[in-house]
Formats: C-alpha cells, structure tokens, sequence
C-alpha cells in the first residue's frame, strides 16, 4: 500500500454500511428506494469531503460493492473488510489503513449522511479542530455525533452511537461550536430530519432522488 504525498491535512474516514441494511429508521418512509437514498447520502457527503479545502483524501469504508464502485468514482479511497461489529470497529479499521497511507495526517471521522454538506463549512470546522488533540461536533439535537478528529500522533478514540457527544466529552474531546455548521450537523435518521436537509439544500445524488421520488 503506498504513502500518499501530502505535507498537512486531513484523512477523513467515512463507514458506510451495506447498503440492504442501512437506514433501516428510514425504511416505512423510503420503500424500495432506502438503499438508494442512503447511497444518495454517501455519495453527497463524499463529494463534499474530497474538495473540502485541506482534506488530503478520503477514505470511505465499504464492503457494499455498489456503495464502492460509486464512492470510489467520486475520488474515495475504498476501504474493504470492515469488521462487520459495529460503527466504531468501522472507523479504527479505516483509520488504521489511512495512519498508515497518510502518517501525517491528523485524522476525522465522519458521518456518511450528511447530505447538505459544503465543503467550506467543513474546512472551518477542520481548522478550528486542528487547535485541539481531539475534538467533535454535535449533531443537530445535540445528542450524537457527526464529526470527530484526532491530530497527528494523537489517540484516535470514536466514540458514535447512542449519546455520543456525551461520551466524547467524557473521553476529553473538545466540542467545537457548531453555530456556522448547520449541514454539517445535519445528519439524516428520520423523514424529519430529510426535509430539514433538504431544507437546507442538499448535494445533487441526493436531489435528483428526493425530485424523482415526489418526496
């Protein structure tokens, strides 16, 4: 595996599940076509990430083929054999085959459904956690996580489901303010929180589902 060459930046690790299991809160509202709007997801956050100012490259973990060949595509560096034992396994497995790729890098974990993402939006947050070990972000009920990094040599600790921004606090990340962050913070579990992104205007996969389905 070769190193990329980058002097300073980011390595974003994104874990995106198979695709027939993904988005299962979602499932009444989105029929036939949940695997296609959580795809749609991924492929908008990704794009995102990839011409996010100071991302050096982005590592999408996958063992979905479809989810692979078209994050791949958009500039992602897929990552296979992924445990398979949950979201945070996903995310050391990926940042292990990103220190390695990338050993300067500080290194972010990202959430695959966040739709609305811009990548100045994420550039900012990205700078201002670099002032700290590790940091993360809040989603918008301030309940969970939508990002969280770790600097250059620093422990690289998720902590996502359930109350995790609770348990990064307790882990001593620092919060960073989400207040210019609004499609960062914007995750995507419930129809709710779809029209809120959509609300906010979503990335073009995303879009062009949400017009085809009438929703």
């Amino acid at each position: 595996m070769t190193t990329i060459d980058a002097a300073s930046g980011w390595s974003l690790v994104v874990p995106v599940k198979r695709l027939t299991n993904a988005k299962s809160r979602l499932a009444e509202f989105a029929g036939p076509l949940r695997s296609d709007l959580a795809l749609a997801m991924a492929s908008d956050t990704v794009m995102a990430a990839v011409n996010c100012p100071g991302v050096t490259a982005v590592f999408a973990v996958t063992d979905d083929p479809r989810a692979a060949e078209i994050l791949g595509d958009l500039g992602a560096h897929i990552v296979g054999g992924e445990p398979g034992t949950g979201l945070n396994p996903a995310l050391m497995h990926g940042a292990s085959v990103a220190a390695r790729r990338c050993p300067a890098q500080g290194i972010c974990a990202l959430s695959a459904d966040l739709p609305a993402l811009r990548p100045g939006e994420l550039g900012q947050l990205l700078a201002d956690a670099a002032q700290h070990e590790q940091a993360f972000l809040a989603d918008a009920a301030g309940i969970g996580t939508t990002l969280y990094t770790a600097a250059p040599g620093a422990r690289f600790a998720p902590a996502f489901e359930g109350a995790s921004r609770l348990q990064h606090l307790e882990g001593g990340a620092v919060e960073l303010a989400g207040a210019a962050a609004p499609a960062l913070r914007r995750d995507v579990d419930t129809p709710d929180d779809l029209r809120a992104a959509v609300a906010l205007g979503v990335g073009p996969h995303t879009a062009k589902l949400v017009a085809r389905a009438g929703w």
